[in-house]
């Protein structure tokens, strides 16, 4: 059964010639590792924002997950690097991979995942995996400080004409900053995008990390994620409190639960929340155009995180 490339992948085609490139290879290259690693696909194709995953059975009948990640990502370069490192232990356990075609074999998981979950049982789940997640860190990952440290320079080209509050740019480039510098924290190795989605009952019903964006660095980088995503449930009819406890619920409830340090977590918070809003106006002015309405909405989300943690 040949491997149908899913539409909505298939629009990142209008992202530029790399994609389209990759998005040709992409069915020969699927076809060329069914056979090779002879699977056999068990179920339509799915896909993340930078790869294609495709349900199979392997030749003893067991089923499996074939993954082919976008090789110009680069923040999912070492991805079985870090599966490898976990070895299953709160991440989903790699089978086989071939790093040069970035080409993964993962185990199934049934799930659910934590998109149903009360959201603070969920960050509290999370941060009950960042220790097995968190182990010392592997030479070959590239750290938080260089990725960071490039995007508060891109950050501070951006100018001062934002549709963002300039104290929040201001303290996101000298918090930024001085987290990068002063050595406070452990390195490890960063999950980097852990968020509901992201997490999946395994066949044992243990709770399980995938599709890491794998650094070594400061672990409390980690909470973000958990506060920007389902965050249209603390606005709407069974909101408990407002928009500002909701975040700060899920703020304390992972810091409690994995044992972090509540004022470097909530300065990272900042950080990468200006950065998110930062990108946007980055984007949209490469588009030659302001934010769109869609736009300006994640920039007001961001916006409202910086503000809830610090409050």
């Amino acid at each position: 059964m040949p491997v149908i490339i899913p539409h909505d992948l298939s629009l990142q085609r209008e992202r530029g010639e790399e994609w389209a490139r990759w998005l040709d290879g992409l069915p020969r290259l699927a076809a060329d590792l069914l056979q090779e690693w002879r699977l056999t696909p068990s179920a339509p194709a799915l896909h993340g924002s930078c790869s294609l995953v495709v349900p199979v059975i392997d030749a003893d009948g067991v089923a499996a997950v074939l993954k082919m990640a976008f090789d110009g990502d680069d923040e999912s370069l070492h991805e079985g690097l870090a599966l490898q490192r976990w070895g299953g232990h709160g991440a989903v356990r790699l089978l086989r991979a071939d790093p040069r075609r970035r080409a993964l074999l993962l185990a199934w998981l049934p799930g659910p995942d934590l998109g149903d979950m009360w959201d603070v049982e969920a960050c509290e789940v999370v941060g009950g995996l960042y220790e097995s997640l968190h182990v010392p860190a592997l030479p070959q990952l590239a750290s938080v400080a260089s990725y960071v440290g490039r995007w508060l320079r891109e950050l501070d080209e951006l100018g001062r004409d934002l549709p963002i509050p300039r104290r929040y740019v201001e303290q996101a480039l000298s918090t930024g900053a001085d987290l990068l510098a002063d050595g406070g924290a452990a390195s490890v190795v960063v999950h980097g995008d852990l968020h509901y989605a992201n997490v999946l009952a395994d066949a044992t019903g243990e709770w399980v990390a995938i599709d890491p964006k794998p650094m070594s660095g400061d672990p409390h980088y980690e909470p973000a994620p958990m506060l920007w995503n389902r965050m249209e449930e603390l606005s709407g009819p069974g909101a408990s409190g407002s928009v500002r406890d909701g975040l700060r619920r899920r703020f304390h409830a992972l810091v409690d639960a994995a044992g972090l340090d509540e004022a470097r977590a909530r300065d990272w918070v900042v950080v990468r929340m200006v950065l998110n809003a930062g990108w946007t106006v980055q984007d949209a002015r490469a588009a030659g155009r302001g934010p769109t309405p869609e736009e300006q909405d994640w920039i007001t989300r961001c916006i409202a995180i910086t503000k809830a943690v610090q409050d």
